[in-house]
């Protein structure tokens, strides 16, 4: 860039820091506002600049990457849009429920600033690494706006329309399919170790031809050799996507069969000391330790 972008990053948390990395290291100047206190030296080393909620919402494009739906929408209150730069784009990068994103696009425009609801697919390590990938929705000339931030951030971004909320049930669908992997190997791995077969064995096999993806050539070794710290996903955020998916499915009014099923793997997951506080990956323990009840 011939002249560079402030932007500025609300959330750090683990997805939240590791993309304020990535702004800096793509050559950004870099504003950052979080909910609580962190440790935010290293940011601070880097040039970035911790500012108030306010100033942050006075960038031409504040990215937010919260935890959930309360969050998103105490943050992005109409007290706090009132505030920000008009003509300005919102680019809302967290898993939330299609019906909050709606209400967060209305919001939005009442206060005359662009919105696009565009979730991520991947864990940190794919924004340092640049391989993250952006589902994005909102009006064209916003998205179009937005491509100057996309292209430095992400592998590849798509554009699925104006309704904000149709970006968010890719996004739910996507993760839908992750938490059906992760039990999928779970299984698999506790059948073949019960046969006696070598688990890393039977996870070269699985994923050198059948299933190819990031889920299984990612999630499989961490299972198979019970790799589950540091974590990339917690347990609770696992089972507040299984919440959204059924939700945002009885909207639809559709029947998910297997999601009651997860549902309840991940509560008993989060009740069992050694298994809440880990990646979220580790629910595949109930099954493979027998602890399924």
């Amino acid at each position: 860039m011939a002249e560079k972008t402030r932007v500025s990053i609300i959330g750090l948390g683990s997805m939240g820091t590791a993309m304020a990395h990535r702004l800096l290291d793509q050559g950004f100047d870099l504003d950052f506002w979080n909910r609580s206190a962190k440790d935010v030296d290293e940011l601070l080393s880097k040039g970035a600049r911790q500012v108030e909620l306010s100033d942050a919402l006075h960038n031409d494009f504040f990215l937010s990457l919260l935890s959930n739906d309360d969050a998103a929408l105490d943050v992005f209150s109409d007290e706090h849009l009132e505030k920000a730069k008009p003509g300005s784009i919102h680019i809302n990068m967290s898993t939330l429920s299609p019906a909050a994103s709606e209400t967060l696009a209305e919001r939005h425009s009442k206060h005359g600033i662009g919105y696009v609801a565009a979730p991520v697919l991947g864990r940190p390590i794919a924004i340092t690494s640049g391989k993250l990938l952006v589902v994005a929705a909102g009006k064209a000339e916003s998205i179009e706006a937005a491509a100057v931030i996309f292209d430095k951030i992400s592998a590849q971004h798509w554009n699925v329309g104006e309704d904000h909320a149709k970006s968010n049930f890719v996004k739910l669908g996507v993760n839908y399919n992750l938490i059906h992997a992760l039990q999928a190997i779970g299984e698999s791995v506790a059948l073949v170790e019960s046969a006696g077969v070598d688990a890393n064995t039977f996870m070269e096999i699985l994923t050198h031809t059948a299933f190819t993806g990031s889920a299984y050539a990612g999630y499989g070794p961490m299972i198979v050799n019970r790799a589950y710290t540091p974590r990339g996903f917690s347990m609770a955020l696992g089972l507040k996507d299984v919440k959204l998916v059924e939700d945002a499915a009885a909207s639809l009014g559709l029947t998910l069969p297997v999601a009651t099923v997860l549902h309840q793997l991940f509560d008993q997951a989060l009740v069992d000391p050694d298994l809440k506080d880990l990646d979220w990956s580790a629910v595949a323990e109930l099954t493979r330790q027998k602890k399924i009840h």
